[in-house]
């Protein structure tokens, strides 16, 4: 069982990375390898119909994603926080965190990511599923270069099963 340094109090571990690349499969599991853990997925905060992405949909889902983790960050039940979200640059990434507590804090980022063959086989068992919509198979792909500019550590998930992932990022956040 990892213990936090005496001086954290929690951390947040983001796993961040184009749609269908596997950061909720990854996140699940590297849950489970955490003690007092908790599992947040942007896209809950913001799982509208019709789905509709614009400033205002942003800011909403921004806005929600702030307090379910300030929510887990006052609460003594919860010390490792799992999030992830698309968040392809940066300056999201610090939009969403903004205004919270980092006192006693440790935040991690990682960015997930594959080969562009592998994602859209991944996403086309998503849409034959019907998890995803067909239109995410022309969008998707274009973020995949957007995260090798990011200024966190990148993880290619190609080949690899989520649970070799989580115990990749788990070894690497001080597990």
């Amino acid at each position: 069982v990892r213990k936090l340094a005496p001086d954290v109090k929690a951390q947040i571990i983001c796993l961040v990375g184009p749609p269908g690349v596997g950061k909720s499969a990854v996140g699940k599991r590297l849950k489970m390898k955490l003690e007092r853990s908790v599992f947040l997925d942007g896209d809950w905060c913001w799982d509208l119909h019709p789905f509709v992405v614009n400033e205002e949909t942003k800011r909403l889902a921004r806005a929600n994603i702030r307090a379910l983790l300030g929510n887990f960050l006052k609460s003594p039940a919860v010390e490792n926080i799992v999030f992830c979200w698309v968040m392809h640059a940066d300056a999201v990434e610090r939009s969403v965190l903004e205004g919270l507590d980092l006192t006693a804090c440790k935040v991690f980022s990682f960015s997930l990511i594959c080969g562009e063959e592998t994602l859209r086989f991944r996403l086309q068992k998503d849409v034959r599923e019907g998890v995803r919509a067909a239109e995410i198979l022309a969008r998707a792909p274009r973020y995949l270069p957007l995260f090798a500019k990011r200024g966190n550590r990148l993880i290619d998930t190609e080949g690899r099963t989520p649970e070799e992932i989580a115990g990749q990022i788990f070894a690497l956040s001080g597990g």
